[in-house]
């Protein structure tokens, strides 16, 4: 007995090394992995599995956000704004969920890392596109063309345009939170560059702060409806991950960085076409 439970606390660490792993290589998308690796890795329920992928995604966040926010790299002013709108929508993802069979969840699971992998693919053949809809208040555009302004010194100009076009992007994130337990970085860091205007490293240090609390969000949310998490799998396999941030970020300065993104797309996509095939069989 004692053997078998000192297994699992292996298993969750493997696991969630792999996450973490995964998220320091790539600098986002690697949460992707974390509940199926702990629905068919470890036989967690589908449920339970997003309320511990959210506690691992919120705490490895963080540490990133504080790194990042040392360095200066994070918009806190437009990160609250993203947080607050994200934190709104994760119960209603909770709520959701909680109406969805287990097969159908999976399934849609699966679905949201084709989606993953399809703009991490995009973003490894191609450039990340440097304009954006947002524009310096010297732009020879009128401002009535754009949808969020910066100030010459870079702060951004909060218009009620502006507000309203974040605020829904930021709904979205943490309804998808609540829903899947991820953290959204897939939608937050492209929408903070196009529709924002924030330089590219400033977008992923902010998305890490914006994950970090939508995730907090989702974890409270997810208590409320009921949700208990195993503390012998979740503690094993939030110190993993947190390892496996600090190696994967020592390793991405090694290897090439559109290389490593496409193996990890194609990594994506076999977990996810193996989601879908042992749901669908299941359910025949």
């Amino acid at each position: 007995m004692e053997f078998s439970l000192q297994f699992h606390h292996f298993l969750a660490i493997i696991a969630g090394s792999l996450v973490g792993l995964s998220l320091g290589l790539t600098g986002g998308g690697g949460a992707i992995f974390a509940v199926p690796l702990l629905v068919y890795g470890m036989g967690v329920d589908p449920r339970e599995a997003i309320t511990i992928s959210l506690i691992a995604v919120g705490l490895t966040s963080f540490t990133g956000f504080l790194s990042r926010w040392r360095k200066g790299e994070v918009d806190l002013k437009t990160g609250f704004l993203f947080a607050l709108s994200g934190m709104i929508g994760t119960p209603a993802g909770t709520w959701i969920a909680n109406l969805i069979p287990e097969t159908v969840l999976m399934l849609a699971f699966a679905g949201l890392m084709l989606i993953v992998a399809e703009r991490m693919w995009k973003k490894a053949t191609k450039p990340f596109v440097k304009d954006s809809l947002c524009q310096p208040t010297g732009h020879e555009e009128p401002d009535d063309q754009v949808t969020c302004q910066r100030s010459p010194s870079g702060q951004l100009i909060l218009t009620s345009r502006c507000a309203a076009l974040l605020l829904m992007v930021g709904v979205l994130t943490g309804v998808i939170a609540g829903l899947f337990g991820v953290g959204g970085g897939f939608v937050i860091i492209p929408a903070l560059v196009l529709f924002s205007g924030m330089p590219i490293h400033k977008a992923v240090g902010t998305s890490l702060f914006v994950i970090s609390l939508v995730s907090l969000s989702g974890v409270i949310s997810q208590t409320f409806a009921g949700r208990t998490v195993d503390l012998e799998i979740t503690l094993p396999f939030v110190l993993g991950g947190l390892a496996g941030v600090v190696a994967g970020q020592a390793f991405a300065k090694r290897l090439s960085g559109p290389a490593l993104q496409k193996t990890f797309v194609v990594a994506i996509v076999l977990v996810a076409t193996m989601v879908i095939v042992r749901n669908l069989t299941a359910s025949i």
